[in-house]
């Protein structure tokens, strides 16, 4: 039988996937699979190997890595549940045909129960005393048939702890309990039930009831468990977390007990059925009850974790793409009150040259020292930019930089920056080896700086929960948030591309194939050797073989190398379509590269080769059409146009800009200046109705919003984009 079992597990695996993503064409799926088995990456194939997986994007590659990876386990764990019960000699050809056939690891477990070593329960106890023999005779005589006392009689035993008929009833009811609660039919019927007729039940706990929290709509408030959307969810699960409110799932209990006695009942008229219903009723609320409670928490708290996860890695993509402003010199301003302001001043490639404090805000309001530190690194450092972080005092920072840059008419960019996780970097590892003499304060004006010139290259330094574009980000399963976030990190890199000649270890490590271990020596071989010159002198790094060079020397850019096409992601084993290109119609590279009136007019189908089909020689032409272009594109300027500094100076009804900081599935938070986003709550968004707020906003974008109310207790600030 073993034999059998592996042979089903080896051979049904890709069949279970053709069969769960039958969206799919089935060879898409082999070729994905094996691609990965055989350590590629998902961006990767994504980009590089699309005619094996049929153009399939990322989110489909890993959704399809996804149910791969739950098939191998679940097959992995039908091996030892398998083993298990055949160890115990319980294993009959039905029960091992369900195994195989399982498709489902809530399922496969509910089939293990009743084989699962456990401690000891009542039911356990009851069989020790040998009363598994009553309990089997109470599911199957009929009543005429003999006398309750004459069926139990022969059980009672004293030496064995069963003292009289009462003992012996309650022992052989125990195990009755017990096998109905373990019946795996019973429990997936019962789980099914509470997933579609069961509710979440909220109240305050006594010592909240006349306090004024965050989770007062969730005071006395239920849901269907079918409906609650994942926000809700969380939220509440939080205010339990948090001591206020206490949840519990309720179901149609009185129901899903009477039909599932049927299903456990063969006969109406057994001698014993007043037991058995008893014995039902009591496994059915102490034993099967808690469990598929606890299952269904489980279910919520994952389908909610998954929506959580999906909403913050739509933010996160957002984030990281958005526009950088270049190689520049930048003097980044950290903005403080009590501690005055941090400057820092970071040359071209973002390395650090200088910093100071200024004081230019309340309660010192050092307008001319401030001017002149100003100066002073502006002459020095030929300063291009000013980045101010959009923290705490960064109104009035902003204000004083403004008006020092018009009156003393410099042509100097000046730009409020995202600061959110600077402080975790500030404080980092990361921080501490790239600047293990500086001050915390110093290392995140430092980071704002960089961040100007360009958002990515700072922010993979950041835990990116740390970041600030979650929903509920710190309830959510943390290592499968970790593990989403950091693909979404990778792919971003990887569309991207990094200057190989300039990027830090930390970018490095997220492109494809490449380990931190390699990361850091291929920037020891620069630093060493000098820049790259070609993408084939990669080769020569030490513990970078060929494997390693297919998955990342696309994405690898060399901006003024020896061959121009390595500033763009052609992948050096296309090279000679383009060489077939150039050849064809007597043009150089320089000719070619940029000019879209040319590449517009080939036909990819031409120049398909084996391995090399009309999907890559797409992609060939549109990357010489960018010519090494940054796909960010340019960034746009942003400022607040008011004089609302706080919370506290904020007046109903007025109509701000404000810059979305956070998008969510119950609406949008808006930066409007004042230190404390505002949320455009979903129904305020537009006037018809919006199902998804992802699908119409994205971070970072600017929009015009109405003040609706403020409650500067709670500090909440409701926003409205209807009629603006």
């Amino acid at each position: 039988m073993e034999k059998i079992l592996e042979e089903y597990i080896e051979r049904d695996v890709i069949s279970y996937l053709f069969e769960e993503l039958s969206e799919f064409k089935k060879d898409s799926i082999k070729n994905c699979v094996k691609l990965l088995e055989d350590g590629a990456t998902i961006p990767f194939i994504a980009r590089y190997r699309k005619e094996a997986t049929g153009g399939l994007d990322e989110v489909e590659l890993q959704k399809i890595r996804d149910t791969y990876n739950y098939f191998k386990e679940l097959e992995e764990r039908k091996k030892v549940v398998f083993s298990s019960i055949k160890e115990q000699g319980k294993l009959t050809p039905q029960l091992a045909d369900k195994i195989i056939n399982c498709k489902s690891k809530k399922e496969l477990e509910d089939l293990y129960l009743p084989f699962k070593p456990k401690k000891r329960s009542r039911a356990k106890i009851a069989r020790e005393k040998g009363l598994l023999p009553l309990s089997q005779l109470m599911l199957t005589l009929k009543s005429g048939e003999k006398s309750i006392e004459d069926v139990v009689k022969p059980f009672v035993k004293e030496d064995k702890g069963v003292k009289n008929i009462g003992d012996a009833l309650k022992g052989a009811m125990d195990i009755i309990a017990e096998m109905y609660s373990e019946s795996s039919d019973i429990r997936k019927f019962v789980r099914f039930i509470y997933l579609r007729d069961g509710k979440v039940i909220s109240n305050v706990k006594e010592e909240f009831k006349d306090k004024k929290t965050k989770f007062m709509d969730y005071y006395e408030y239920s849901e269907e468990v079918s409906k609650i959307p994942s926000h809700r969810f969380l939220a509440i699960k939080r205010g339990e977390k948090e001591k206020v409110l206490k949840v519990t799932i309720a179901g149609p209990d009185e129901t899903v007990l009477d039909v599932t006695k049927k299903f456990f009942i063969s006969e109406d008229n057994l001698l014993f059925l007043e037991y058995v219903e008893k014995a039902i009723e009591d496994g059915y609320r102490r034993l099967l009850l808690p469990s598929i409670k606890l299952d269904v928490m489980a279910e919520l708290k994952n389908r909610s974790d998954d929506v959580a996860i999906s909403v913050f890695e739509k933010n996160l993509r957002s984030l990281l793409l958005q526009p950088p402003e270049g190689s520049v010199v930048v003097l980044g301003i950290d903005p403080g009150y009590r501690t005055g302001c941090k400057v820092a001043v970071v040359d071209e490639t973002g390395k650090f040259l200088e910093n100071s404090t200024i004081y230019p805000v309340p309660p010192f309001n050092k307008f001319e020292e401030s001017g002149e530190m100003l100066l002073k690194l502006i002459e020095k450092y030929d300063v291009k930019a000013i980045a101010i972080g959009n923290g705490t005092a960064s109104s009035e920072t902003t204000k004083f930089v403004k008006n020092f840059v018009k009156k003393g008419g410099f042509n100097i960019k000046v730009k409020v920056v995202n600061e959110s996780g600077a402080s975790v970097y500030s404080a980092s590892k990361v921080a501490r080896e790239e600047f293990p003499d500086l001050d915390v304060t110093v290392r995140g004006a430092i980071s704002i700086a960089r961040r100007y010139q360009d958002p990515l290259s700072e922010l993979v330094k950041i835990d990116p929960k740390s970041i600030g574009v979650g929903q509920y980000q710190h309830d959510v399963n943390q290592v499968k948030l970790k593990s989403k976030l950091k693909e979404v990190v990778e792919f971003c890199v990887n569309q991207v591309g990094v200057d190989l000649n300039t990027t830090s270890v930390y970018l490095l490590s997220y492109i494809s194939g490449i380990s931190e271990g390699i990361a850091k020596k291929i920037v020891n071989y620069r630093d060493e050797k000098g820049k790259f010159k070609n993408r084939m002198e990669l080769l020569n790094v030490s513990g970078l073989g060929e494997k390693t060079f297919e998955q990342c020397a696309g994405f690898l850019r060399i901006k003024d190398g020896d061959n121009p096409l390595d500033k763009t992601l052609v992948h050096p084993e296309s090279y000679s379509v383009v060489e077939e290109i150039l050849k064809k119609y007597g043009k150089s590279i320089d000719e070619v590269m940029g000019n879209e009136e040319f590449l517009s007019g080939l036909k990819p189908e031409e120049f398909a080769l084996d391995g090399v089909g009309v999907f890559s020689i797409k992609d060939i032409i549109d990357e010489l059409k960018k010519a090494g272009r940054d796909i960010r594109g340019e960034s746009e300027s942003f400022e607040f146009k008011h004089n609302f500094s706080s919370i506290e100076d904020l007046i109903e009804g007025v109509i701000l800009d404000g810059i979305i900081t956070n998008v969510t599935n119950f609406g949008i938070f808006v930066d409007i200046g004042v230190h404390q986003d505002g949320l455009v709550h979903i129904s305020n968004l537009k006037k018809e109705f919006v199902r998804n707020p992802a699908e119409y906003f994205g971070v970072g974008e600017k929009v015009k919003v109405k003040v609706l109310s403020v409650d500067r207790e709670l500090k909440r600030i409701q926003l409205s984009m209807k009629d603006v």
